[in-house]
């Protein structure tokens, strides 16, 4: 039994949990070695059991997934971590990615694309689906917002008039029209409405 993928499987909801471990250990050539409901308990697991592939949730208490993903990067710089997602926008991606992710799945994806994925990793490749790597392709170049520009595109997503964003930043109302001005140019989109959309649909800004 000693040739079978080990896997550890980090994810705090326990549906989700328990419906990925059962499809992994029903596989002949799989077997979670461990389950972790967050990503402090993912990274100690992890260095317990060192796990041939980790399956992370991005979002999860106490250490989130992308954060989760470089701390065990950075102890095992050969370790095969494949994300697990609800989100699919491009800067959620490219975050997991840079974390140092091989592989980023949406949590819709059907059960032989997460064994295909699972394979694929622990072969040392990456795997993309093809939604994924659209949504990748489709926003590239990547927005290059400055830190200042990501503050008030925030609040513009929490629905503050421009002299409200300047009371809340502590700047003056002429610098916040600048920003927003530069905002929607990097963003290429007409208005604040259609920036606040297309921010939350790419994952720059959180909910």
């Amino acid at each position: 039994m000693s040739d079978r993928i080990r896997i550890l499987v980090a994810e705090d909801h326990l549906v989700a949990r328990v419906g990925v471990s059962t499809i992994v250990n029903m596989q002949p050539d799989m077997v979670v070695v461990a389950e972790a409901t967050n990503g402090q308990q993912a990274l100690e697991l992890y260095r317990q059991h060192l796990p041939d592939v980790t399956l992370l949730d991005m979002r999860m208490p106490v250490l989130g997934g992308v954060e989760a993903a470089a701390a065990i990067r950075a102890e095992f710089p050969n370790a095969r971590l494949i994300a697990l997602t609800t989100y699919g926008g491009d800067e959620d991606i490219r975050r997991a990615l840079a974390a140092g992710v091989q592989a980023y799945l949406t949590k819709d994806v059907l059960h032989d694309e997460l064994l295909k994925a699972i394979r694929a990793v622990h072969a040392g490749q990456t795997y993309l689906p093809a939604a994924v790597a659209a949504a990748l392709a489709a926003q590239i170049p990547r927005p290059d917002l400055s830190a200042r520009e990501v503050q008030v595109l925030d609040l513009i997503v929490r629905g503050l008039a421009n002299k409200q964003i300047a009371y809340t930043l502590n700047i003056a109302e002429h610098t916040v029209k600048n920003h927003v001005k530069s905002i929607l140019s990097k963003l290429g989109v007409q208005d604040r409405t259609q920036a606040g959309t297309a921010a939350v649909q790419r994952g720059i800004i959180h909910l």
